[in-house]
């Protein structure tokens, strides 16, 4: 997969995507991240890409131009246009189904806005859709991005070293993950859950289920609403609430 960020902060982009498991990804050719300085763009004297918004308002806001002239380097002589995305607290909030989506893309373009946001007729001109990493307000799209960058790229071929790595986890399947537990095999008197210690595959599979439906119903019981779960797992999870509710009594 080929991702292109334009942005203003390009130092603080490297820096995260440079490292661990993406870094080596990019540097086993697996991912191609690029980086674009959106200042370069820019027929401004001064390198000055925002200014003061029509009607009024606090901040400056990013023209349109640098923008659009940064997404036609990066567009010129390709065959197929990227999927762009902007950045946005409007946007829709990102989740793991979003991520696989666009995990199967093949270019991505994602816009760092910064200010007080992005003259809206560039975002008419080339923005397939806009992303929030949750609701509230940060000072510059970069962090969402290398949110989105992670979440996206380890979903990718190659990028992890086995796909269990993240159909096991949290949010892929719907429900959380169920607790996991390393050496040493006791640590200040709790001990690890005998059952991941027998060595008896099936029941620590069942194990697995049961504890990944207790932790969601737990911690995210929002979650359980939108799944369609079979009837052992409801049978489950029904176990789990009485069980609970008799321990709270």
């Amino acid at each position: 997969m080929r991702i292109d960020i334009a942005t203003l902060f390009v130092e603080m982009c490297e820096m995260v995507c440079g490292e661990s498991i993406i870094g080596r990804a990019c540097r086993g050719g697996y991912l191609d991240i690029r980086y674009h300085q959106i200042r370069h763009y820019t027929t401004d004297k001064h390198n000055r890409v925002d200014d003061t918004p029509y009607g009024g308002g606090m901040g400056m806001l990013m023209q349109a131009d640098p923008i659009y002239r940064c997404y036609e380097a990066v567009t010129n002589g390709l065959k197929e246009k990227p999927h762009v995305i902007y950045m946005s607290p409007q946007g829709k909030v990102f989740n793991q189904k979003k991520a696989l989506e666009l995990s199967q893309k093949k270019h991505l373009f994602i816009l760092c806005g910064h200010y007080e946001g992005v003259d809206q007729r560039v975002l008419d001109e080339i923005v397939d859709e806009e992303i929030s990493v949750g609701d509230y307000v940060l000072t510059g799209g970069e962090l969402g991005a290398l949110v989105v960058i992670d979440a996206v790229s380890r979903l990718c071929e190659n990028v992890l070293a086995n796909e269990v790595c993240f159909t096991d986890e949290s949010h892929f399947s719907g429900l959380l993950e169920y607790p996991q537990y390393t050496k040493p095999a006791v640590w200040h008197d709790r001990a690890v859950p005998e059952v991941l210690t027998s060595g008896h595959h099936k029941n620590i599979r069942e194990w697995q289920r049961r504890k990944a439906l207790e932790n969601t119903w737990r911690k995210r019981p929002d979650l359980l609403e939108t799944l369609q779960l079979s009837q052992e797992d409801m049978k489950i999870l029904d176990e789990i609430k009485n069980n609970m509710i008799y321990k709270h009594k």
